[in-house]
């Protein structure tokens, strides 16, 4: 994957940046930054993408993506819709790993947030009771002033670093091969795979929005993603069918069509592949996680 590599800025007081993103297009194209980076998804559902990882977001996510990792989230079709009500509110922090000094990460208290920073370069999501801890301090950064800013980012990756519901997402093996003219290609491939999942996609149709042959295009795919483009596929279909079972508003059978599977012996055999669970038990673990 070839991402676009994104300027983070920071006001002349500040050494780290934090923002407030209400709008579903600010991290919707895939790209990388050399700064750390800690999201809240407040309120939002979607796709999200972090190195070769592939899983839908929902609403009180908080995912912390490591110096360099590419990543993109990308809403839902109905964010974009005018008549539609869904709104997107996002917190986001940027951070270099070592804007606090070369040897903060090196003292020994500071020993578990060095770990985390470390394992954060294959993207992390965060689980669990803390979650709800790191969104009430991003919360608090956004109009924190002074030292208190430091402070509270300290607080928060301690948290994370010392609670042990983290679940990295991108593979052990996954390396980035940056080429910026790559940036459009990918996300035009991206764009238009999320938009037309439902349906079968023909190899000639997505080889012509990447602008190269049939027979290339394969190779092309796995060259920079390290998997399939079926396999791909396969992964964004089930990940919406991961967002239907959380909803639990539709039958099996319905959410199998709605996800683009043509029958429910290939939905359960894919969703068994991918996740490592049959889609009840996905369910019933979401359902019984959720309620505690």
């Amino acid at each position: 994957m070839k991402p676009q590599l994104l300027k983070v800025s920071t006001g002349p007081a500040q050494s780290f940046s934090v923002r407030r993103d209400l709008v579903p297009y600010m991290n919707n194209k895939w790209h990388y930054h050399p700064e750390v980076e800690l999201i809240h998804l407040k309120k939002g559902v979607g796709t999200q993408f972090i190195g070769d990882s592939i899983k839908g977001f929902r609403s009180g996510d908080i995912v912390l993506v490591g110096a360099h990792l590419a990543h993109y989230w990308r809403f839902d079709d109905m964010y974009f819709n005018d008549q539609s009500k869904a709104c997107a509110d996002v917190r986001v922090a940027h951070f270099s790993e070592n804007f606090w000094g070369d040897q903060f990460l090196n003292l020994p208290e500071n020993k578990a947030i060095k770990s985390l920073l470390e394992n954060s370069r294959r993207g992390l999501q965060i689980n669990g009771k803390v979650k709800i801890k790191v969104a009430d301090l991003l919360e608090q950064m956004l109009t924190a002033e002074g030292t208190q800013r430091i402070v509270l980012l300290i607080e928060a990756l301690s948290l994370i670093a010392n609670c042990n519901q983290t679940v990295k997402l991108s593979s052990i093996g996954f390396k980035q091969d940056y080429d910026e003219s790559e940036n459009i290609r990918i996300n035009a491939i991206y764009d238009y795979t999320l938009s037309n999942f439902r349906r079968k996609i023909h190899l000639e149709e997505i080889a012509n929005v990447a602008v190269i042959s049939p027979n290339s295009f394969c190779r092309y795919f796995k060259s920079k993603t390290r998997k399939t483009y079926s396999r791909f596929l396969t992964e964004i279909k089930v990940g919406h069918a991961c967002k239907l079972l959380m909803e639990n508003k539709l039958n099996i059978k319905q959410l199998c069509y709605e996800s683009g599977f043509n029958n429910l012996a290939s939905f359960h055999k894919y969703f068994k592949i991918t996740t490592g669970k049959s889609p009840l038990n996905y369910q019933k673990e979401f359902i019984s996680h959720h309620n505690n």
